[in-house]
């Protein structure tokens, strides 16, 4: 029954071709309005019910994604979704979601008879409305202006409460796009014997525990009692156990320093069946960020590390490496300590087999990177304060930012990571953006490693970004869930892709 409701309002939403032919047969009067609709509210309703009592058809335009301006967050509605949310309304005949940044080339091919603005607009008017104007008259079209007893505001509606649409982007994404929660079971049990090749910085991730023991009374100091230490492979290494725990076959090639830290990592890696190509550099201590904690505190992180670049002598072994070991997929797993920079960026890759899926990606806490230095890939996954960096644009919404990483990466599909407010991902003729799908957070760092790993391995597999981006999500809530960097298997995201179906009705 929701099915059947949902589908009737759905076909409302048409295409500018569709429009353009009805208003060349149809004699009925059209009224048109454009906006936003981020929220859709009774300051929209009266706007709506109004510009209907002019005509015989209400179409509604709507700005799509990309050139929404509000903010960096904006449209907090996914253009879809707010699509299908006007179209649930009976006063509305007909929905298109404008691909340009203004309506006036629309307002042109679809000549509607009037042309709804909001009272707002009335007043000292904008250039934007005196452009649209210019159009509507210039082929014989009328402007109205919707009265203006009560004006309300999407922005502030959203800022005040903003609304949890997780749910909601997800079944539309899922709907839009055929794909079925069976479809999202049958990937992960697919994906198993899939070939990777790692490459990248190992980072060990200690915990220091400790409880207050007091204050210095004659300097700021605290004083910690040790309790107890422990230490997880992370970096480029934990990449591995992830794809080694979803059942891959996994080649890592990295650099460790000669000390006891670098031997630890070596060890876990090998006791995963992991096969491990070590480099190692003389004087080069094994990158190491020892987190000091009490109780649920954490006080200082110390950094043991190097990050100066690599020697030509490794960047040639690096090279050997990669060349021979012919796999499904290879990725570089770029923390900036030592191993990618503007200099080797290009050494490693040109190197890469071309039967390959190429994946780039770039998680980086207190280094500068670039992810556009890494060029022509099958996949970049940067996180949202690299990507801004680089393309310098600290301004533009997210659906812009992915574009001009897009741009500048010559990439086939980004995965843009957002942190605790998801992800947005962008590919051949398909976009959208997911909400995290994590509950109880322990520790977010190492999320954006979980979803690497399995989101490589599916769009491997079946070549579908969205399918690929809601397992990559999935896989990165298990990981946040947990208090440390342990791998996630196929298990855990059943688990939690069962926890999200009970929600989708």
């Amino acid at each position: 029954m929701v099915d059947e409701l949902q589908s009737s309002f759905e076909s409302k939403v048409v295409s500018l071709n569709d429009i353009v032919d009805l208003t060349s047969k149809d004699n009925r009067k059209l009224v048109m309005c454009h906006g936003v609709f981020d929220v859709v509210h009774p300051g929209h309703i009266r706007h709506l019910a109004y510009a209907k009592s002019k005509a015989d058809l209400l179409l509604v335009s709507i700005t799509c994604d990309r050139w929404i301006t509000k903010g960096p967050y904006r449209p907090h509605v996914p253009e879809t979704l707010r699509a299908y949310s006007l179209a649930a309304l009976n006063l509305v005949d007909y929905i298109i979601i404008d691909t340009n940044s203004t309506p006036l080339e629309n307002l042109r091919l679809i000549k509607p008879d009037f042309y709804a603005k909001g009272f707002e607009y009335s007043d000292n008017l904008p250039k934007a409305t005196i452009n649209e104007i210019e159009v509507v008259k210039s082929y014989g079209g009328e402007v109205i202006f919707s009265p203006g007893d009560v004006v309300y505001s999407s922005s502030q509606l959203i800022e005040s409460a903003e609304p949890n649409l997780g749910v909601d982007k997800l079944k539309i994404m899922m709907d839009h796009l055929d794909i079925q929660f069976d479809d999202i079971f049958t990937t992960l049990s697919s994906i198993q014997g899939t070939s990777v090749h790692v490459i990248g910085d190992t980072i060990v991730d200690s915990f220091t525990r400790t409880t207050l023991v007091g204050g210095n009374t004659k300097t700021p100091t605290f004083s910690v009692r040790y309790e107890s230490s422990e230490n997880f492979v992370g970096g480029a290494g934990i990449v591995a156990q992830h794809l080694k725990a979803a059942g891959a076959y996994v080649v890592f090639t990295t650099m460790l320093g000669d000390d006891k830290l670098g031997k630890f990592a070596s060890e876990t890696i090998k006791n995963e069946d992991i096969k491990l190509n070590l480099i190692t550099e003389k004087n080069r201590p094994t990158t190491n960020k020892n987190a000091i904690i009490c109780s649920d505190y954490r006080l200082l992180k110390i950094d043991t590390l190097d990050n100066s670049s690599i020697s030509p002598e490794n960047v040639i072994e690096f090279q050997s490496h990669i060349q021979s070991e012919i796999v499904d997929c290879v990725i570089f797993s770029d923390f900036r300590h030592g191993i990618f920079n503007k200099g080797t960026i290009k050494q490693l890759q040109s190197v890469i087999p071309e039967s390959s899926f190429r994946v780039a990606d770039s998680q980086l806490a207190s280094r500068w990177g670039n992810i556009t230095e890494f060029k022509g890939f099958d996949l970049v996954t940067p996180n949202e304060r690299e990507a801004r960096f680089a393309v310098a644009d600290q301004d533009c919404n997210i659906v812009q930012l992915c574009h001009l990483i897009n741009e500048a990466t010559e990439s086939q599909n980004v995965i843009l990571k957002l942190g605790p407010k998801g992800l947005f991902f962008l590919g051949k003729d398909v976009y959208h953006s997911l909400d995290s799908f994590a509950q109880n957070v322990k520790d977010p760092v190492g999320s954006g490693d979980a979803l690497l790993a399995y989101s490589t391995l599916v769009m491997h597999k079946t070549n579908s970004l969205p399918l690929a981006c809601i397992i990559g999500s999935l896989a990165a809530a298990c990981e946040c869930e947990v208090d440390g960097n342990i791998p996630v298997s196929p298990e855990a995201i059943l688990k939690k892709l069962d926890e999200v179906k009970q929600h989708v009705f």
